[in-house]
């Protein structure tokens, strides 16, 4: 009975989130300049950052919030923080039943610094 009442509702928000997390609503590329990224979670730890996008000098900066779940991708973003310009290539997953996942529905997959570092090789 008690494995009925507690199993059944776990294993539907199991399958709701590995199906939630398996299919992309959407992909796409965001540049500009990370100026936050931090561990966040009380249990589940995802990386939470945000990702200025200045559309011309002088004007205010739309933010772009995004989760990482992969920590050697974040520690490198972390570590080029300060080399400019990145494009982030995320992939938004829509209808995830709980923020154990990520604050935001939108998932870095990939990052490349873009401008005067282009160069510089990544790992």
């Amino acid at each position: 009975m008690i494995l009925t009442l507690f199993g059944l509702p776990l294993s539907g928000l199991l399958l709701w989130s590995a199906a939630a997390m398996s299919y992309a609503y959407s992909s796409g590329t965001r540049t500009g300049y990370v100026q936050k990224l931090s561990r966040k979670g009380w249990v589940c730890k995802t990386w939470e950052g945000e990702l200025a996008m200045a559309t011309a000098p002088g004007v205010s900066p739309q933010i772009f919030t995004f989760t990482i779940r992969n920590d050697s991708l974040a520690s490198a973003l972390e570590r080029d923080m300060g080399a400019g310009r990145v494009a982030v290539q995320y992939d938004e997953h829509r209808g995830l039943p709980t923020s154990c996942l990520g604050d935001t529905p939108y998932f870095v997959v990939s990052y490349r610094v873009v401008g005067a570092d282009a160069t510089r090789p990544l790992p």
